[in-house]
């Protein structure tokens, strides 16, 4: 079965943004959505058009800070993004 078809739109968005991230591992993306780096690599062969599929690989490829094994610590860390953001100044009135 398809990746795309087990996973909401918005996962799938998700996972591709982490992907894109510099310093957001491969293990995050499997600890959040169960996707190992291979499966996340044949969802984004599935998703983006072949250049932008051949510009992410090239990027990534060998890059130490996308596998925990190789970061930091500070760098294994990434930002959970929800839906439903409050932001900055709903935020700044509820906190006066």
């Amino acid at each position: 079965m398809s990746i795309r078809k087990t996973l909401p739109h918005a996962d799938i968005s998700r996972i591709i943004e982490m992907a894109w991230e510099d310093h957001t591992p491969f293990e995050a993306i499997k600890s959040e959505y169960g996707l190992d780096e291979s499966a996340c690599i044949k969802l984004m062969r599935q998703e983006m058009t072949a250049s932008s599929f051949k510009m992410w690989r090239k990027r990534v490829t060998g890059r130490s800070t996308k596998h925990a094994k190789h970061a930091s610590v500070k760098r294994i860390k990434h930002r959970a993004y929800g839906h439903n953001k409050v932001s900055s100044k709903q935020n700044q009135s509820r906190n006066t």
